[in-house]
């Protein structure tokens, strides 16, 4: 079954890949989109790149997650424009156009899971699965106005979905409430039923370093909701420089995509748009001797952040270091921005914590998404969480 691409530019181009439910349950009704590198049984995954398509086959099953989703009730209403092979924060595809942010159409969704942001905030879909290895679900989260989750890592199987960064990668969610977004995570963490004892509320608080990171307005917009929640409690996010947490992630990913892509690219040399080319060439030529010192690096970071977040805290930080970049945004103004993006994207990453977006917060009239991380396998509180701040709570 098809239907016709969408106006927003959310959906890869051609025909709509449409799928129907095959089974029932919370989900019931509920369209869901998918990010074009997690497979859909009988339809390629273009991983946004017409090399990749063109080399490699149509898969025949759909991913466990997307599985999930329609055995509990969801159809599927198409696949997403992402940016290529996932290598990218700003939603842009040299390939299938830039989708269109709702919430400010002269400015980049944010990626590389823009298209499924953009078909939740155009509720063209309810619920969206996107990819998040750096924050690329949390910053289209942020920059569309739509709640979202990336998961404790391993959580949430990556089968069917493109490798790209192994030890970072997880498959996110966005949805249009708080509601669906935690009956959606329960679907797809497997929680039964919720949990017969429920647990206790997070503690919230304030990652204060981690707001130097933001724009003044982004931060002091953190700051006042803070207080306005009652929110006095203080934390240091980074055990270690901000720098230092960047390079790290920009190291250990790039060596992991010299072993997950790497042979694909060395035999088919694939052409990549010109934003997104030098970026493979740069992890390409990255020395493997780096990895064993800053994976030992990762593991003492991960250690001493697992431990001073606790098992009861949910810590309130930037999605992402300012407002929607304009289109015409400057390579300095990117540069800037991704730096930054990284960083606050790493923490998480390095210690596979769970971390929520939600759309609460506007500055100078543009979507920033209010944040929140805890520490690891709390994805269900977070998700109480998401619901008890949602204004719209049932």
């Amino acid at each position: 079954m098809h239907a016709s691409s969408s106006p927003s530019g959310a959906f890869v181009p051609g025909p709509r890949v449409l799928r129907e439910p095959t089974g029932t349950g919370v989900l019931d009704g509920q369209r869901v989109a998918v990010k074009d590198l997690i497979a859909v049984g009988g339809t390629p995954s273009t991983c946004g790149n017409p090399d990749w398509t063109a080399s490699h086959a149509v898969p025949v099953d759909d991913a466990p997650c997307v599985a999930a989703l329609r055995a509990a009730g969801a159809r599927i209403v198409g696949k997403t424009v992402t940016d290529e092979l996932a290598f990218s924060l700003e939603g842009e595809n040299a390939f299938h156009g830039t989708p269109r942010n709702p919430a400010a159409p002269d400015r980049l969704p944010g990626g590389s899971s823009s298209g499924s942001a953009v078909a939740v905030a155009n509720a063209e879909a309810d619920l969206a699965l996107g990819t998040d290895t750096g924050g690329s679900v949390r910053v289209p989260a942020s920059f569309c106005g739509v709640h979202a989750m990336r998961p404790t890592h391993g959580r949430i199987s990556l089968a069917g979905v493109l490798p790209f960064a192994e030890s970072y990668d997880t498959v996110g969610w966005f949805a249009r409430d708080a509601t669906l977004l935690r009956a959606a995570g329960h679907v797809l963490l497997g929680t039964r039923h919720h949990i017969a004892t429920r647990p206790r509320p997070l503690r919230l608080c304030l990652a204060e370093d981690a707001l130097a990171l933001a724009e003044p307005a982004v931060a002091q917009a953190l700051r006042a909701w803070a207080q306005a929640n009652g929110i006095t409690e203080r934390r240091q996010a980074f055990v270690r420089p901000w720098r230092e947490v960047q390079e790290a992630y920009s190291l250990l990913q790039g060596l992991e995509i010299q072993a997950t892509l790497g042979p694909w690219i060395r035999e088919r040399r694939p052409t990549f748009g010109p934003a997104i080319a030098p970026r493979f060439a740069g992890a390409m030529a990255l020395d493997r001797a780096l990895d064993a010192p800053w994976r030992r690096w990762r593991d003492e970071m991960k250690s001493e952040l697992v431990a001073r977040i606790g098992p009861d805290e949910a810590w309130l930080l930037p999605a992402a270091p300012g407002v929607a970049l304009p289109r015409n945004a400057s390579g300095e103004q990117r540069g800037a921005f991704y730096e930054r993006a990284l960083a606050l994207g790493a923490l998480a990453g390095h210690a596979g914590l769970p971390q929520i977006v939600l759309p609460l917060l506007q500055v100078e009239g543009l979507p920033v998404g209010l944040s929140f991380i805890a520490g690891p396998g709390q994805d269900e509180s977070l998700l109480d969480l998401a619901l008890a701040l949602s204004p719209t709570k049932e």
